[in-house]
């Protein structure tokens, strides 16, 4: 083993000053003290071996750390008792045995005792400073938690519409105050943004989509204004299921696509985007320009552009039953059932042109014959209330001439004498190529519908037809009411109120334009009850694309009543929450599958 050498001679120690117990009481003594320490420490003097402020690092002091003797050679006893003298000598400023009582000789660095500035003055900018910051994040912590809640409770108006509801985002039906899409697109060109009306007045536009966001979906809580449905349409016997998935936009278009895949058991799928209960107007004019699947030789493709009343969800059954497709405010036998008084009176078999009763509708349930205290949707019992349906285009194909025909219509109940309008009052602009079509009701519907032809152009991936609908109904004044229907921006046939009047024959009060807040459907369907199919000629995938659709009502309306899917005159959210088993589930075909009761009719049950 080597020997231990110190790591540094002994005469370069130097012992520490004497420092004075009591000193270390005193502020000022302590500073001197303190100072003389760190620079003892900086100059190597003091804290040069293994402990702190170690004052004899040497071998004089013993072997301190090391339990085995040393082994220098040079090393007596009476070195080592000189040694010791000298030690104690150096270290006599505290008694040898008072260490761990007495403070030690590096307090003065840390001594709490030692006090700096106790003085208080008002004129201190840093106790200023740091007052103010602590004013600052109280203050800000009490408003956070105190403040904003007070305000947010009695300066803003309570929501009473949730943006979540049937239906997914913007369930409501009322407009979101959202950074999302607006009602106007901003694609829209400035020239679309007004047209004057069939009726000579000025239209402004207040919804528009133009498609050109690439690659949008249609899922439920996707869109603010769309949905595309997840159903089977079975009230027409459709073939195909309605698949979101089907539905996209592609090259700044709207793309529904029918393919010949299974899906729910059914052969087809394909696609439909509703605005129920999202986006709803009173009155107005609706364009759209599409292009149609197939061609003229290959009949079954059945698409559609139309609007419906927002207290029917179209494709779930529960929802319009006793609802579609009345559009009637009056109280007698036009709301019973199968419009006949519960004696079987009048026999009205002979209005019908089937064989059979005049109407196997159940009655108007919301009708305005509806007992105080009944179920209603308002704004009172004594007003009726339906689902009307108007259609701006069911493409079919006359298969006497292989043309394409737009199916241009209106569905309506209680029916007339063998489904007939007073056709004597409408107008149609071309007999050249619109004529009233021949089916013109059954015992579930009647329809005031004219097929126009249109070129064959329409079809295909880059075929172009404009469809558009404009209607106007007063309830004040309902003698004003029309529909006016066109084709490629020309009037086809204009329906008047007039042509649906009170009829003595089958005891029913007028037909209405309609009066309630109409949404917008899109879709392609293929059903045999429109038209039968082709299939040997129709090629899959088909497509229906929508290069826009628009939406223009009169200026100077309130549009707190003409847009909006429950305005106060013609209220629907409490009644759709308040029937939300019906609303949300499709698979229920009655009102009393939903688990609910048809209100009682004064004239009919009594009250």
């Amino acid at each position: 083993m080597s020997s231990f050498q110190p790591r540094r001679p002994e005469d370069q120690y130097t012992a520490i000053p004497p420092t004075s117990m009591s000193s270390l009481g005193s502020p000022a003594a302590s500073d001197s003290q303190r100072d003389k320490i760190a620079s003892a420490v900086a100059h190597g003097h003091l804290g040069g071996d293994y402990g702190p402020y170690s004052y004899t690092p040497s071998a004089e002091a013993g072997n301190l750390r090391f339990s085995a003797a040393m082994s220098d050679p040079h090393y007596t006893p009476s070195t080592k008792a000189a040694s010791s003298r000298h030690l104690i000598e150096r270290n006599s400023v505290m008694p040898v045995y008072t260490w761990d009582k007495a403070p030690e000789v590096d307090d003065a660095l840390h001594d709490p005792r030692v006090k700096m500035d106790t003085k208080f003055t008002l004129w201190s900018w840093r106790g200023w400073l740091n007052f103010i910051t602590l004013l600052i994040l109280i203050l800000g912590m009490m408003m956070l938690f105190l403040g904003y809640p007070l305000y947010d409770a009695f300066a803003h108006h309570t929501i009473k519409l949730s943006g979540y509801n049937l239906g997914g985002i913007n369930g409501s039906g009322q407009i979101p105050d959202l950074n999302l899409k607006l009602l106007v697109d901003d694609d829209t060109p400035a020239d679309a943004y007004s047209r004057t009306g069939s009726d000579g007045r000025s239209y402004a536009l207040i919804f528009s989509d133009e498609f050109e966001q690439e690659g949008r979906t249609f899922y439920a809580g996707d869109d603010p204004y769309w949905e595309a449905m997840d159903i089977h349409y079975w009230p027409t016997g459709d073939l195909e299921w309605y698949d979101p998935q089907a539905v996209t936009t592609e090259g700044g278009r709207l793309k529904i696509t029918m393919t010949e895949q299974e899906n729910h058991n059914l052969n087809f799928q394909s696609g439909m985007i509703q605005s129920w209960n999202k986006f709803c107007f009173t009155t107005g004019y609706v364009e759209a320009k599409v292009s149609l699947p197939g061609n003229v030789n290959s009949p079954g493709f059945w698409p559609g552009v139309w609007t419906m009343g927002n207290l029917g969800r179209a494709g779930y059954g529960a929802t319009t039953e006793g609802m579609w497709p009345y559009s009637y405010d009056a109280c007698d036998l036009g709301t019973f059932p199968n419009q006949t008084g519960k004696d079987g009176l009048p026999d009205n078999t002979e209005a019908s042109i089937w064989g059979g009763k005049l109407s196997y509708l159940p009655g108007q349930r919301t009708s305005a014959c509806t007992c105080e205290g009944e179920d209603h949707p308002g704004p009172k019992n004594s007003m009726g209330r339906a689902v009307p349906e108007i259609d701006l285009l069911e493409a079919q194909i006359d298969v006497s001439v292989f043309r394409g025909q737009a199916s241009q219509s209106f569905q309506l109940a209680p029916f007339d004498y063998s489904y007939y309008i007073d056709n004597s009052t409408i107008t149609v602009y071309d007999e050249d190529i619109s004529q009233v079509n021949s089916y013109h009701g059954s015992e579930w519907q009647e329809a005031a519908s004219v097929l126009s032809y249109f070129p064959d152009s329409a079809y295909g991936t880059d075929g172009e037809l404009i469809v558009g609908m404009e209607y106007w109904s007063d309830p004040d004044n309902r003698d004003d009411g029309y529909i006016t229907w066109y084709l490629n921006g020309v009037e086809s046939w204009t329906l008047p109120a007039s042509a649906l009047p009170a009829r003595d024959d089958v005891e029913i009060s007028r037909r209405l334009i309609p009066e309630e807040p109409m949404y917008l459907i899109i879709n392609l369907g293929m059903s045999p009850s429109f038209q039968q199919a082709d299939f040997k000629d129709m090629e899959f995938p088909a497509h229906l694309y929508v290069d826009y659709i628009r939406v223009y009502q009169r200026t100077g309306l309130d549009t707190d009543e003409t847009i909006g899917c429950s305005p106060s005159n013609r209220p629907t959210a409490d009644y759709i929450t308040n029937h939300a088993n019906a609303y949300s589930n499709p698979n229920l075909t009655t009102w009393s599958d939903a688990g609910y009761n048809f209100p009682l009719n004064s004239k009919y049950d009594g009250c």
